[in-house]
């Protein structure tokens, strides 16, 4: 019971903090892709550099448990799935989350993405086992592998010689300073 409140306070939080930097709004997400409001875009790698430098610090200083951690599996669906988001991202301005945080606050667009997304999810359900036969769901590079070895896990490394740790806290700080040096607008339109 602890952990269905936790995530539903959770939830709730996340869901405020996308509301309060606009990303209920499809028009912020619009002039994102476009490149003429970077505010949001500043946000959202700002979010991933920080949380990623406290992840993979914490697993360095042991403040995190390193059981915690869940690698997905790499396959070509990945990549397909993830141009079929993004394409629904540009059409529709909002992304599983925000359409949901969106539809909360009141927006009938929203409700109408979320429709959407659901009858997506089980029209996928229905073809999964065409989708099987296809190889899109075959492992790729490795299946369940991370960039460099994590220390206390049985992931595979793309670059065994790499500390994961080291790439997961580089990473972060690229993304902080990318999100530091973005200018408010790329294009003026």
């Amino acid at each position: 019971m602890t952990t269905l409140v936790l995530a539903i306070v959770l939830g709730a939080a996340f869901g405020a903090v996308l509301d309060r930097v606009g990303a209920t709004n499809p028009g912020y997400i619009i002039r994102m892709l476009n490149l003429t409001d970077m505010h949001l875009m500043r946000t959202i790698l700002l979010a991933i550099g920080i949380g990623s430098v406290l992840m993979f610090g914490g697993l360095l200083t042991g403040i995190v448990d390193v059981g915690h951690l869940s690698v997905k599996t790499a396959y070509t669906g990945v990549f397909v799935g993830g141009l079929l988001l993004g394409a629904g991202f540009a059409v529709a301005g909002y992304c599983p989350g925000t359409g949901l945080t969106a539809a909360a606050t009141g927006r009938k667009d929203a409700l109408f993405f979320v429709a959407g997304g659901l009858a997506g999810a089980a029209a996928y359900m229905g073809s999964y086992a065409w989708v099987k036969t296809t190889g899109v769901l075959d492992k790729i590079a490795g299946g369940k592998a991370t960039l460099g070895t994590i220390a206390g896990t049985k992931y595979p490394a793309l670059i065994d010689a790499l500390p994961g740790e080291i790439v997961g806290i580089a990473l972060g700080i690229v993304f902080i300073a990318i999100a530091a040096i973005l200018p408010a607008r790329i294009l003026n339109r």
